[in-house]
């Protein structure tokens, strides 16, 4: 046990410096350099005498009164504009009382222009992130720790890893999948530890992330849906990144955003038949297949419906206007948004099926007679 407590603080410590070299690794695009600065402020007033109920939307500008409550122009006060463009998803409105962000440009420390970019959200998400560990520590304890120490790492593999190598034009598929290896890796042997019964939910997570990987390549040609159905993304295109594969981005994020529910499937059951065997020195491998495949069964059952209701949220008012309109279900289904929708859901839900029985066997194959199924790799 005290082995065990060395290696598990020594793997915390080894991914503690990973994720501080991954946080001060440099993209390769360097952060906007100009000579505006960005600020928060309050809004001391607001005047909409130009701004029009046009149906559900409003047009015009909204003169916004700002005091500027940080940085080198702190305390001054300054008039600017709020331009409206009718679009609910991009407009944004002022009252007096709001927090916003707002980038000044000015000379001398005086203010000579200042542009509203959004509601100022900073102290609210950095509130909630410190809630959510709280909670994740006082309810796990020491496995809370290393829980939000993977979440962490994750982050940071995404934005210092994945995306800059998209960017640079690096096969989206291969860049993922060891970005889900990296991933997983942390996240599954700092919960269980370096052990058998760990190494059986990596290598099961792996497998069926991989299943899944081949599956999206082969089906993603068969639907025929560009990569540019996802939200945003032919912007690249236009803003000098015509070298990226949008299709590859697209389909390596159908495993990427499955690996998630990859790993509790094989983590469950790997866990649930190092407990079996622990109980049960003298069972055959056969017998702890068969016990893996059946827990795995129970937890396939729900983890498919539980990916069905994740995805479900991005295309949820999509339905809601076909529905509204009587669009026949031959048209939905066979239109690209959720034609792309179908095949994120069900070739990750496929992953999610074959990694119950790779896990059960694997299980099965490292844990049975090895004696104890927490011992080092």
């Amino acid at each position: 046990m005290i082995q065990q407590t060395a290696r598990d603080k020594t793997l915390v410590l080894v991914v503690t410096i990973l994720s501080m070299l991954l946080y001060f690794l440099p993209t390769g695009f360097p952060d906007q350099n100009d000579d505006y600065v960005r600020s928060k402020a309050r809004v001391l007033a607001v005047d909409n005498a130009n701004v029009h109920q046009r149906g559900v939307v409003k047009t015009g500008v909204q003169v916004v009164q700002l005091v500027v409550v940080n940085g080198p122009f702190r305390d001054q006060q300054i008039e600017t504009t709020n331009p409206l463009l009718g679009k609910l998803e991009l407009d944004k409105i002022f009252q007096a009382g709001d927090t916003a962000l707002v980038v000044i440009k000015g000379q001398s420390g005086q203010i000579e222009a200042a542009n509203l970019l959004d509601h100022y959200r900073l102290d609210i998400e950095a509130i909630l992130f410190a809630l959510f560990a709280f909670l994740l520590f006082w309810y796990a304890g020491w496995t809370g720790v290393k829980s939000l120490l993977s979440f962490i790492f994750t982050i940071l593999v995404l934005w210092k890893v994945l995306w800059p190598l998209f960017l640079k034009g690096w096969d989206p598929i291969i860049v993922s999948l060891l970005a889900v290896c990296a991933i997983v890796a942390c996240v599954i042997f700092l919960v269980t530890g370096l052990t058998r019964q760990g190494l059986a939910a990596f290598l099961g997570t792996m497998s069926g992330a991989i299943t899944a990987c081949i599956m999206a390549v082969i089906f993603g040609k068969l639907f025929k849906v560009h990569g540019a159905v996802v939200p945003y993304a032919e912007t690249l295109l236009h803003v000098g990144f015509s070298q990226i594969d949008l299709t590859k981005v697209f389909l390596a994020g159908i495993f990427l955003a499955s690996s998630g529910a990859m790993m509790d499937v094989a983590v469950d059951i790997a866990v649930s038949v190092a407990e079996l065997v622990e109980k049960r020195p003298d069972i055959t491998r056969k017998e702890a297949v068969a016990s893996g495949m059946n827990v795995g069964r129970a937890v396939v059952g729900t983890m498919t419906t539980t990916l069905l209701l994740a995805y479900s949220g991005s295309f949820t008012a999509l339905m809601m206007v076909f529905l509204a309109q009587g669009t026949p279900v031959i048209n939905i289904l066979n239109l690209t948004y959720i034609a792309a929708e179908v095949l994120h859901t069900l070739v990750g839900s496929l992953g999610v099926v074959l990694v119950a029985p790779f896990t059960a066997l694997l299980s099965g194959w490292l844990l049975v007679h090895h004696g104890d199924t927490g011992a080092e790799i």
